[in-house]
């Protein structure tokens, strides 16, 4: 079984129990529900004891089990640019506001990157008298770009310079 198969799975008994998202990460617990749900859809890893739990809800073999602890192919058979209107939407946002992203972010702490390992996400419904409103945070730890074989009076990382 690859690990595509297994997400068809997870969701065809998604859709034959009327599980909810909610419900299912309530169940695994232990991280964000973004964390649990990309990691249903193939984009992250479980814990052994989420895995655990996952295959309870779901009714899994250990081998199915195992494949939920493994690091997976993030990302694969992603179509770039992406079609799906929503994750085009974001994919329109870095498109759009990235080089200002950039710029803003570097101007801040230097050269460097905002990680997306050491990265957190939250995303909440707020309520809007002209429609509801999607709200999402994010943080990633700041991480310097190293200049190897960096000697004298050159900086090694590129933290800000005063």
């Amino acid at each position: 079984m690859k690990r595509s198969d297994l997400t068809e799975k997870l969701l065809d008994i998604k859709r034959e129990k009327g599980l909810t998202w909610k419900h299912i990460c309530e169940q695994i617990g232990g991280m964000s529900p973004v964390m649990i749900t990309g990691a249903l859809l193939g984009n992250h890893k479980l814990t052994k004891p989420q895995a655990a739990a996952a295959a309870k809800l779901f009714g899994l073999s250990k081998t199915e089990q195992a494949m939920l602890n493994e690091v997976p192919n993030r990302g694969a058979g992603n179509a770039m640019p992406p079609t799906d209107p929503l994750i085009y939407r974001f994919y329109e946002l870095v498109l759009v506001n990235g080089p200002a992203w950039k710029e803003l972010i570097q101007e801040e702490f230097g050269d460097g990157i905002m990680s997306a390992i050491d990265f957190d996400m939250t995303m909440e419904r707020v309520a809007d008298p002209k429609g509801d409103r999607v709200k999402i945070g994010m943080t990633g730890k700041f991480l310097p770009f190293k200049y190897y074989g960096a000697t004298g009076n050159a900086q090694q990382y590129g933290y800000k310079e005063e």
